[in-house]
């Protein structure tokens, strides 16, 4: 054969290896995955236009035929907990799944609080040490961003061990521990969070342009001539610190002074991660329908500048999640924000306006474990604790209380306000001293007085009674509403009372 005909020959070649398509699950259905147990699970994939393919899972058989884009879809009956298993999927090839293990899957989502990693825990060393576990399974979901929908996500299951759990979510890492305690069963942990992330981002379009179009102007609006003018002499000025920051850095150390920062280069407004939908699009969408049985959140730092916003931005975002999965209304627990000096008491209040409103919800209240000068507190396994209290009672029946006391009216009686309370969990407590935290307004000649003063406050049964000399006829009562509240109101269950106004806006 002369070498023309050789190389047609090898093209033709090609292109028939081209042309075939092996049949591949998607990247959720990997060696080492945990499968939600007690629900139909769906399986899916690709292959070539046409292709049969066949699934065989713990004595289950399902078929399907790749539709003209080549994806295919099974469902399997609902699966009882256990495993390992193998599971097979068959079609021009065969590929064969295992250590898949049957039992309670969640994911674990928002921004730099969830994505704080197990290894910058306050008691990382002992935590990674004990953190081998064969039957906790950790999904950990890239970084990136995408303007529309899609399909995949560069990931794969690993099996909780001393050298993968220090770079998963330490927050999701304590929940799932914690479910496995509680639970026996294997658990699946799917980390997808972002620092410094909207929840607009978390939110798709639909739901954006319906309840929140606010945030599709502001992009539109960060995105004109002046702002990306801005941003390219931004950018100019931070190379030109970036190509002299080496020298800058031998310098200090030479003159033996600190050493300077180094530059951070500007988002751009075009890419950033915060573009309504982009995370939801990336990060989000490529799980779906994978079978969960819920989702824990930890976020609301980028949007406390716009908090009432967030009142109603998010949970039309947890709505948003259940519809587009199709699994109703499951359940969703998520972090009140820890006190720092740069979050305001509005974005809590409306962290808890949304636990209010929103069906089959519980927040986490962490006002003793936060760090006045620092976003990110290292105490992240009570965090986890808590948002595992909330799954245990609320999801798993079990008879424990999830929740400190939350504000639930006032009474005023002669120059005193008596407030009381939902979730007393066996009593109110004054943790480590007399109560504090709390602020009264009176009435003026006008009417009601927006002058809060420091205020007395006492427990008396299941009420606290709150009171000021200088307050004859109260009319509103405040409790830990700061950036960094000092509180200690607690119920016997040992945990802390949400911060509250009774003047609520």
């Amino acid at each position: 054969m002369n070498r023309k005909l050789l190389l047609i020959a090898v093209a033709l070649l090609a292109g028939q290896f081209t042309v075939r398509a092996e049949v591949q699950p998607h990247p959720l259905f990997t060696d080492g995955a945990v499968l939600q147990r007690d629900v139909s699970v769906p399986v899916w994939g690709k292959a070539k236009s046409g292709e049969q393919v066949t699934i065989e899972f713990c004595g289950q058989t399902a078929k399907a035929t790749a539709d003209a884009e080549g994806k295919w879809k099974v469902s399997l009956k609902k699966l009882k907990a256990g495993g390992p298993f193998t599971m097979v999927i068959r079609g021009e090839n065969t590929i064969t799944l295992t250590n898949v293990c049957v039992g309670e899957v969640w994911v674990c989502s928002g921004q730099s609080n969830m994505g704080f990693t197990l290894n910058s825990a306050d008691n990382a060393a002992a935590a990674i040490a004990a953190s081998a576990d064969p039957q906790l399974r950790l999904f950990k979901v890239p970084n990136v961003t995408a303007d529309t929908p899609q399909y995949s996500v560069n990931a794969a299951w690993v099996v909780s061990a001393t050298n993968t759990t220090p770079s998963f979510t330490a927050v999701g890492y304590f929940f799932g521990r914690d479910l496995r305690k509680a639970l026996g069963v294997p658990v699946g942990l799917i980390m997808t969070a972002w620092g410094g992330s909207y929840a607009e981002a978390w939110t798709d379009r639909a739901t954006l342009e319906k309840v929140c179009p606010a945030a599709f102007d502001r992009y539109k609006e960060s995105i004109n001539e002046k702002s990306l003018a801005n941003y390219e002499k931004t950018l100019q000025n931070v190379k030109k610190v970036q190509a002299n920051f080496k020298a800058a850095v031998a310098k200090a150390k030479a003159e033996g002074k600190p050493a300077p920062k180094p530059p951070r280069t500007p988002e751009d407004p075009r890419t950033t991660k915060n573009r309504p939908c982009v995370l939801f699009n990336a990060m989000l969408a490529p799980l779906q329908p994978f079978a969960i049985r819920g989702a824990i959140w930890y976020q609301g730092e980028s949007n406390a500048g716009r908090s009432k916003e967030y009142q109603t931005l998010f949970p039309a975002m947890i709505a948003n999640w259940r519809a587009t999965w199709g699994l109703g209304d499951f359940p969703f627990f998520f972090v009140q924000i820890a006190p720092y000096q740069g979050q305001p008491p509005e974005i809590r209040e409306a962290q808890l306006i949304s636990w209010q409103k929103t069906p089959n919800t519980a927040m986490a209240v962490v006002t003793d474990h936060g760090e006045a000068a620092d976003i990110h507190p290292k105490a992240k396994e009570p965090v986890g604790q808590r948002l595992a209290l909330a799954a245990r009672a609320l999801t798993y029946g079990e008879k424990i209380e999830y929740s400190g006391p939350v504000f639930k009216k006032m009474k005023v009686s002669g120059d005193k306000a008596v407030l009381s309370f939902d979730h007393l969990g066996g009593g109110l407590v004054a943790k480590d001293g007399a109560l504090k935290g709390f602020t009264i307004a009176g009435a003026a000649a006008t009417g009601a007085s927006n002058n809060f003063v420091k205020a007395d406050a006492v427990i008396v049964g299941d009420t606290v009674v709150v009171s000021s000399p200088e307050v004859k006829k109260p009319v509103a009562v405040r409790y830990g509403w700061a950036n960094v509240p000092e509180v200690n109101l607690f119920n016997k269950a040992d945990l802390p009372a949400t911060p509250f106004r009774t003047d609520v806006e």
